[in-house]
């Protein structure tokens, strides 16, 4: 199997590690299948990509989009390391307010599955990361939001301190203050 799917300690997130090829001119895998993802458990589609390029100490996040927009997202980073951090935001589930972080980098080759209803984001912890996600939802700017990324009420344990931040992350709201975004989201 090309693929293994593990639930985190949020048990909706889930980490998958793929099996590439390497020999002397460098490695080839499978990024994605969608029928070997169904059957691990992520039924998503996707509807668009994104990549991201950062240098050390930038943290990008924790951004989400409000429902009926909200965002699955499959995370892997193409060159360099990211610390990632999903964030669940749905406040009928049992891990509202917790969150979940893992290294994910091009060596290691995981990615990190991230349904709707989690706040995500990431700090490069190399000299450069590129970052690509697939999205279940296409970008909708009125349904952009965030989470502070340093929310003592979520206490997340950032690598790089103080992190790089752009000026609409830096005024991102608390978890108190986006607590009902996900009101009508049920846990899956």
């Amino acid at each position: 199997m090309n693929f293994r799917f593990t639930p985190l300690k949020l048990p909706d997130v889930i980490m998958v590690k793929t099996r590439g090829f390497s020999d002397d001119r460098g490695y080839f895998m499978e990024s994605y299948r969608e029928s070997t993802f169904a059957e691990g458990g992520i039924g998503a589609r996707f509807v668009q990509d994104n990549r991201s390029l950062s240098s050390r100490g930038v943290l990008r996040g924790l951004h989400y989009q409000r429902p009926p927009f909200a965002q699955g997202k499959l995370v892997s980073v193409l060159q360099g390391e990211v610390f990632d951090v999903a964030v669940d935001l749905r406040p009928n589930s049992a891990t509202f307010g917790q969150w979940v972080g893992e290294l994910l980098s091009d060596e290691n080759r995981l990615m990190l599955w991230i349904p709707e209803g989690f706040a995500h984001g990431f700090q490069a912890t190399t000299r450069v990361a590129k970052v690509h996600y697939k999205t279940t939802t296409e970008y909708a700017p009125q349904a952009d939001a965030g989470l502070r990324w340093n929310d003592p009420e979520l206490a997340v344990e950032w690598p790089i301190l103080p992190p790089l931040l752009s000026a609409k992350d830096e005024a991102l709201p608390g978890l108190a203050q986006v607590r009902d975004d996900f009101a009508a989201l049920e846990p899956q």
